[in-house]
């Protein structure tokens, strides 16, 4: 079984992800943690349940979703894998978070790319990941078949989406991406979002106003 244990962090409330296999060890997908309470939480929570941190996954790099990186990848001793489409929106990530007035410490560059359609062992089971982009250029979402749930970070919320008015952003392409890569997997799949509560495949395609044709 993987667990999933949900921190939510930063002054924009994002969702940042633990998964959790029965040898302990956890992939953290999207740190947000920006305070420093939050920094201390994680890695408080990390230490007492004794988790060997294996890997750091970024859905993509909007600044909210890697406040936390630096932190990841100087403790743990791994660095972020990113979709390369998304290289270019952490390269800018710095001056986003000077505009709105968020200073952070700069994300460290991806250790490597990922690439769609990869699977991610992860004691016994799979991540695949799917490009998902719209709401970034490089956007990708982590689905794991056997557990039946996705991590989607901003690309489908509960009855909501991602939002497209950011540098890269495409409303047109953000609606294919949900409807070509997600909406084709089951109904009863969880969906773990950047922001918000979890929901549903089939809850979304049917009372997601944003997808109703």
């Amino acid at each position: 079984m993987i667990e999933i244990q949900q921190f939510t962090f930063g002054p924009l409330q994002e969702n940042t992800y633990l998964l959790i296999n029965g040898k302990r060890e956890c992939i953290i997908i999207d740190p947000g943690c920006y305070f420093q309470d939050e920094r201390k939480e994680l890695l408080q929570y990390i230490q007492t349940e004794r988790l060997n941190v294996t890997r750091l996954l970024n859905t993509h790099c909007h600044f909210d979703h890697i406040f936390g990186n630096k932190l990841v990848a100087d403790t743990f001793g791994v660095k972020p894998e990113i979709h390369k489409d998304d290289q270019v929106v952490l390269d800018n990530s710095q001056a986003v978070g000077a505009m709105y007035n968020i200073p952070f410490e700069p994300s460290p560059m991806p250790g490597r790319y990922l690439v769609e359609g990869e699977k991610i062992p992860f004691g016994g089971h799979e991540l695949e990941v799917l490009l998902t982009p719209g709401h970034s250029p490089g956007s990708v979402s982590f689905y794991c078949p056997t557990q039946q749930f996705v991590i989607g970070g901003d690309v489908l919320f509960y009855q909501s989406i991602g939002r497209t008015d950011l540098p890269g952003g495409n409303h047109a392409t953000l609606l294919r991406s949900i409807r070509e890569k997600l909406f084709v997997l089951p109904d009863e799949v969880r969906v773990f979002p950047g922001h918000g509560p979890a929901t549903t495949i089939g809850f979304e395609k049917k009372y997601n106003p944003f997808l109703q044709e």
